[in-house]
């Protein structure tokens, strides 16, 4: 059970009505013209991993993957800020809302989030799954989550980098989080702890979107970075959402660890993805770094002022088709999003056992040239099991346990290229959505089963030689290009690339599996 802090019953799960005065009266939001609540995070605009740590303590230490991403820091310095955070909470007006994690009830996790922003306990409402009244009535925490963004660190003091932090005390089940208002931070220190907590029940923790047909038979599983394309594909209004991020895989099937979606916003149209659109004009949703007009307070969702990273927290509900049990089956297929900017990789291919490994382990997408100052070609992220700053143990452990179970329950497992093809960014063109759309038809439907296939020389992919309403162009990725000799040298150096981080992820102690 965690230890928890004390806060007035008065500000305990208020409604979002209730959240949304306060927040007004507070001066931390603003409502835009569809009804929404707009906030700004201040100067973070999204997380900040080199700031979070974990506290290094017998029940854990162990266990724990250490490696640049997962620092250690003293029980000693986590116990200073957590007493100066117990004192603020004891001296200023916060907020509190009892959430549950995970939609299976046999691993659902109680959660307490302790927040000094109103509209910091509306994300949390938002974003994890809201307790009926009579599971309020006693509601004790299993974790709790205090985010105060006005504490700030004193590095000397308390052994930071900066004067912000994320620290994760996985024996007493707390996490502090300070000096930094960006609230996906708070959703995701959850995550990093069903990371820890749900391998040993035997559950596979997924940074992943799901979706299922009408009748709840075939799941779909899409893993993907930031702008791969992982919430829209899966917000297909001829299929059912169970949810936009995090599940889980037990011996039953899926299920959602959230309660609602937290979409990117930066270029949204109602024509392209109308159900997540519709979701960011309701009442109740929070919209993050969204510039809006300050005479007509309408949003400009095109503006990229604030930061690329502008975000819509909503509950799922909000979604017409979601599957609100947020469970479903075992999925038959599963899907690697990467949004490739070196226009390299096929734009659809079926993996084998040992690629699925390969694969999973990098986590690859690209940042595009342009985005920043100084950059003037592609930039290579690779994110070990597409999940790296929220792993807690050993990457070899998620790979195992998503080999067994696509093994198990007779899975394909598929990668598609959302990025460039004919050429890299600058010289290619960006994926037609209407075609990796087809092409996700066309996998859940079945209609790549059986189809023949020829062997990428460069990475070994079975590329299918058919698509339905894809052009043969299209698919075949090196034909697509103007020079093929340009394409075989690219090829072969993000190929390199691949196999220079898979070497360094073993290095870094995950072991061989």
């Amino acid at each position: 059970m965690a230890e928890t802090t004390k806060v007035a019953v008065g500000r305990r799960n208020l409604s979002p009505a209730a959240l949304y005065e306060h927040a007004i009266r507070r001066e931390e939001a603003a409502i835009v013209s569809t009804g929404a609540l707009t906030a700004e995070t201040g100067k973070h605009t999204g997380r900040s991993p080199k700031d979070k740590f974990f506290v290094k303590e017998p029940t854990s230490q162990d266990a724990i993957w250490w490696h640049p991403g997962n620092q250690p820091i003293a029980a000693d310095k986590f116990e200073g800020l957590h007493r100066r955070m117990q004192e603020f909470c004891d001296t200023h007006e916060v907020y509190t809302q009892d959430v549950f994690a995970c939609a299976d009830p046999r691993f659902r996790l109680r959660v307490r989030v302790i927040t000094e922003l109103a509209w910091h306990s509306l994300f949390a409402r938002n974003l994890f799954i809201r307790p009926n009244a009579d599971e309020l009535m006693n509601f004790e925490p299993d974790f709790t989550v205090i985010a105060l963004p006005s504490m700030k660190a004193d590095p000397a003091r308390d052994g930071t980098h900066s004067d912000t932090f994320i620290l994760v005390h996985l024996g007493r089940r707390i996490v502090l989080i300070g000096g930094t208002g960006y609230a996906g931070e708070i959703k995701k220190s959850i995550f990093t702890a069903l990371n820890y907590l749900l391998p040993a029940q035997n559950v596979f923790p997924m940074h992943c979107s799901a979706n299922t047909n009408e009748d709840g038979s075939d799941v779909a599983l899409f893993f993907g970075l930031s702008g791969t394309g992982k919430t829209t594909l899966s917000a297909e209004p001829s299929r059912r959402l169970i949810g936009d991020d995090e599940h889980g895989w037990s011996d039953r099937g899926v299920f959602n660890f959230e309660g609602g979606c937290y979409a990117k916003t930066i270029r949204i149209h109602k024509e392209s993805e109308p159900e997540i659109y519709a979701a960011t004009e309701s009442f109740g949703t929070i919209l993050e770094n969204v510039v809006y007009d300050s005479r007509t307070r309408v949003p400009d969702y095109d503006s990229d002022e604030k930061t690329e990273n502008t975000r819509a927290a909503y509950p799922i509900d909000l979604i017409p088709n979601a599957v609100l049990t947020g469970t479903g089956s075992h999925p038959h297929n599963v899907m690697f999003l990467s949004a490739d900017a070196y226009g390299v990789l096929p734009p659809v291919s079926r993996l084998e056992e040992d690629q699925i490994r390969h694969y999973f382990l990098s986590g690859y997408t690209a940042k595009v040239a342009g985005t920043e100052r100084g950059v003037t070609e592609p930039e290579p992220i690779f994110s070990t099991c597409f999940a790296a700053p929220f792993l807690v143990l050993p990457p070899d452990r998620y790979a195992d346990m998503l080999i067994e179970r696509v093994k198990r329950h007779h899975a394909d497992v598929w990668m598609l290229n959302t990025g460039w093809v004919g050429g890299q960014y600058g010289v290619g063109e960006r994926m037609s959505i209407a075609h990796t759309r087809a092409i996700v038809r066309a996998v859940l439907q079945g209609d790549l089963r059986g189809v023949s296939t020829h062997v990428d020389p460069v990475f070994g992919l079975h590329i299918p030689n058919r698509v339905p309403g894809v052009p043969r162009e299209v698919l075949d990725i090196r034909d697509s290009w103007p020079n093929p000799d340009d394409y075989d040298r690219q090829a072969a150096r993000l190929r390199d690339m691949f196999e220079k981080n898979i070497k360094m992820i073993g290095k870094s102690g995950s072991g061989s599996g």
